[in-house]
C-alpha cells in the first residue's frame, strides 16, 4: 500500500475529499462455533476466470470463482495507481485464500469450503456494489454458506 505523500496530488485529494458512506448499528449475532461453519470468500480485487469478462473501471458488478477453479485460471484486473500485484503474482492466497480455507476444512478448523466464491471491483465505491452485495448474499445462503470470509483490496 502506498503512503499518501507518495500519491501523486491528483489521486491523494481525491481519497482525501472522500465521500464515505456511514453505516447504523448492526445487532451482534451469536455465531455456531468455527467446526461447523461453511465458508465463502468474498473478495474486492477484482478477480475473474480467464474466460470471464473483465471488470471495466468503475463497474460495479460480481464475478462468481468456483471452488474447483484452476488458480492459473484466475486473474486480476484490479485497477489503481496504489495498489502492488506482486503479492497476488506470488501467491493468490494474497487475495483470494482458497486452498487456505480447503486446509483448514481438512483439518476440521472450519466445517467446510462453499462450492461457489465471489470478488468485486474495490476500485468502486460500496454504495454501487449494494445490489451486487445483495444477490451475492442470496446465491450463498441459497448454497448453504453462512460464514463470508471479506478480503479487502
Amino acid at each position: 500500500m502506498a503512503r499518501m505523500e507518495d500519491l501523486p496530488a491528483g489521486e491523494r485529494a481525491m481519497l482525501e475529499n472522500l465521500d464515505l458512506p456511514e453505516y447504523g448499528e448492526t445487532p451482534f449475532v451469536a455465531p455456531k462455533p468455527l467446526s461447523e461453519r461453511r465458508i465463502a470468500i468474498l473478495s474486492t480485487a477484482a478477480l475473474q476466470r480467464r474466460s470471464d469478462k473483465v471488470f471495466g473501471q468503475g463497474e460495479a458488478s460480481y464475478r462468481v470463482i468456483p471452488a474447483d477453479t484452476d488458480p492459473n485460471d484466475i486473474i486480476m484486473s484490479h485497477a489503481s495507481v496504489n495498489f502492488d500485484r506482486s503479492g497476488f503474482q506470488q501467491d493468490l492466497n494474497v487475495c483470494f485464500p482458497l486452498e487456505r480455507l480447503k486446509e483448514l476444512a481438512d483439518d476440521g478448523v472450519i466445517g467446510s469450503v462453499a462450492q461457489f466464491h465471489y470478488t468485486v471491483s474495490g476500485a468502486v465505491d460500496p454504495r454501487q456494489n449494494e445490489d451486487s452485495a445483495r444477490e451475492i448474499a442470496r446465491m450463498m445462503l441459497r448454497e448453504g454458506a453462512d460464514t463470508a470470509l471479506l478480503i479487502p483490496i
